[in-house]
């Protein structure tokens, strides 16, 4: 009977962990985020006036890459100086450890493109549908990480990707 009691429990153990692993309840359930664009004003007085704010850096579309992908990627530099990537219209699956990186590579067709290049995560992602805003690091050169992906970092999948092109 103790054996048994044991078995159980360690049943019971492994199922809770491959539950928190996989998280297989995302694959059915959606997060919506509906984020407004950022609202950052300086005044008249720190504004050069012949320079637009906020100014489109770079932008993309979502292609499909290991799950379906689609919607906008925007960078736009704001009054303040900061920069923001901006997902409009987005959507794509949701899942476990989901983040939104910037890449190296010029295009994010597959998993190994990304696993093998050189990453500037910018946040888990907020939610597999919807707009979105991410602060982009000060130091970040924008134009060594051309492409945006939705990078599941648990299983080393890139659900989908974006390749920009800059407007400068």
């Amino acid at each position: 009977m103790n054996k048994r009691w044991w078995i159980i429990g360690l049943v019971v153990v492994l199922l809770a962990g491959a539950w928190y692993l996989f998280r297989p309840e995302k694959a059915f359930i959606d997060e919506r985020v509906n984020e407004d664009f950022p609202d950052v004003t300086l005044g008249a007085d720190n504004r050069d006036e012949d320079e637009e704010k906020p100014r489109l850096l770079a932008q993309g579309e979502f292609y499909d890459v290991a799950k379906s992908a689609e919607g906008k990627a925007s960078i736009y530099e704001l009054e303040d100086g900061s920069r923001t990537l901006r997902l409009t219209d987005f959507e794509t699956s949701n899942g476990p450890d989901v983040h939104v990186v910037l890449v190296d590579q010029l295009n994010a067709a597959d998993n190994e493109t990304v696993k093998n290049a050189e990453l500037v995560y910018l946040g888990k992602l907020k939610g597999n549908k919807g707009d979105q805003n991410y602060e982009i690091p000060e130091d970040v050169d924008l134009n060594s990480f051309p492409t945006v992906s939705i990078w599941c970092k648990r299983f080393a999948e890139n659900f989908g990707a974006a390749s920009l092109t800059y407007t400068e």
